[in-house]
């Protein structure tokens, strides 16, 4: 087929999804005229355990992006250095809304909601809501919307975030150093079989939008400092934990970054506030000093406040001791994790903004490790130091480790039995290990050839 006559073909079926698009905007609006959005009723069919707006917005959306895909392929923007790329998206998206259509309402969308319910009306934070007030608050001027509303419109911004994490994860494999396609694939692979990232979107999770400004946040620093600081600063507001991140800009002793950090914290902090006051703040300080009391540990949190009350209650030892423990063991993987940081100088080439990007990665694995609890979604914050071990592990044993770390944290399904589930604390540690072994090597791996093309 000559690439004249692919053209033509390609030119007549984008016209038939223009006018097919038409029909069905035609009849909604038909429909709407005629009947109101009642009218829908006559032509949509409830299935049971399906939450009809999603499996129409689904459906939809897979819809659209084979249009967008028609017109990639007339205007001749897929070629063949972004077609893998190009295919690993359209692999991942179809595949995700596919999942998302099956879903019911479950996880902690119900805790945002609740949140922001409870502003809307002017009433405390609850004590399950452990974030920043700053997303509560945004969902409470959907109140009006009431739940439904609220819920499709936090759906509808996951997708969004899981096509730019897609993106951005690409961009920033290829900041530290992949070839093009190497980022492509290594992104699809990933992002296809990915327990973190199904649990994040199933549950309506804020981890997407969380790593997605950390990213941005890196990708910006050397061109544009004052976004970079702005997007941290909103990742903090969102999830209190990628505070610890800032250290890494401080290896470079950019003042001017950082105090368009401090800046921004303020700025949102105060934007928050104008909003509904600055009681959520204190009411956010009293439900994260409530991770500190004793409490029910799950199987499925993955921290070492979880490990050891659920070991070591078995043997009844003294509360008082598992909680030194605790701090013993969390405080030690914390410290590792800092130490590995300032010491990586293999991850990026020497330049400007070097030992930032070098200490990223263990800063993220302590941003997790740190936590209070380690729920199975919160893996997904390890993506960037996991993948950027391709790069430097060489030995037999070091890709069977490699293996076992992705298998517990990103492949196994969740479950809950003692004390096997905890082999995802152990995959999170594995990790860790590995960094510590590549953290000065300058080898890159013999099995992927990762580095840059030549210029």
């Amino acid at each position: 087929m000559t690439q004249h006559s692919f053209g033509k073909i390609i030119r007549t079926a984008l016209w038939i999804w223009f006018g097919l698009t038409a029909l069905i905007g035609f009849q909604c609006l038909w429909i709407i005229l005629r009947n109101g959005s009642s009218g829908f009723q006559a032509y949509v069919q409830d299935s049971p355990l399906t939450y009809t707006p999603f499996a129409l917005a689904s459906a939809g959306w897979i819809w659209l992006l084979a249009g967008f895909a028609l017109w990639l392929f007339y205007k001749n923007k897929i070629t063949r250095n972004n077609l893998l790329s190009w295919a690993g998206f359209f692999l991942v998206a179809v595949s995700y809304l596919n999942i998302l259509r099956e879903r019911i309402r479950y996880g902690d969308i119900g805790y945002y909601i609740e949140a922001a319910l409870k502003l809307y009306n002017h009433q405390p934070l609850p004590d399950t809501y452990i974030y920043p007030p700053l997303w509560a608050t945004l969902l409470s001027q959907l109140a009006p919307l009431g739940e439904d509303g609220i819920l499709f419109i936090c759906w509808s911004l996951n997708l969004l975030s899981l096509f730019a994490f897609y993106y951005l994860l690409q961009r920033i494999l290829q900041h530290y150093q992949f070839k093009a396609n190497a980022a492509a694939i290594a992104t699809t692979i990933f992002m296809l079989v990915n327990m973190p990232l199904l649990r994040t979107l199933l549950y309506v999770q804020v981890n997407l939008h969380v790593l997605n400004l950390i990213f941005l946040s890196v990708l910006l620093y050397k061109d544009k400092p004052y976004f970079s600081a702005f997007t941290l600063a909103l990742a903090v507001h969102l999830k209190a934990s990628p505070m610890i991140l800032a250290l890494a800009f401080l290896l470079e002793f950019n003042w001017k970054w950082l105090a368009y950090f401090s800046l921004n914290l303020i700025l949102i902090a105060l934007f928050t506030i104008a909003l509904t006051g600055f009681e959520p703040y204190l009411q956010f300080i009293h439900n994260a000093a409530l991770l500190a009391a004793p409490r029910e540990f799950s199987l499925r949190d993955s921290s070492f406040d979880s490990f050891f009350n659920i070991a070591l209650a078995y043997l009844r030892i003294n509360q008082s001791l598992i909680k030194i423990l605790v701090y013993l063991a969390k405080g030690g993987a914390v410290l590792l994790a800092l130490f590995i940081g300032f010491k990586t100088n293999s991850l990026h080439p020497q330049s400007k903004g070097a030992k930032l990007y070098n200490a990223i990665p263990a800063l993220l694995f302590a941003m997790v490790i740190a936590s209070p609890l380690i729920w199975e979604h919160h893996g997904i914050f390890l993506t960037l130091p996991f993948l950027l071990l391709l790069k430097k592990i060489q030995a037999p044993s070091e890709w069977l480790w490699f293996g076992a770390a992705y298998l517990f944290v990103f492949l196994m399904p969740t479950f809950d039995f003692f004390p096997w589930s905890y082999a995802k604390l152990f995959g999170i540690l594995t990790i860790l290990g590995l960094l510590w072994i590549v953290k000065t090597r300058e080898a890159n791996s013999a099995l992927l050839d990762l580095q840059p093309d030549a210029v």
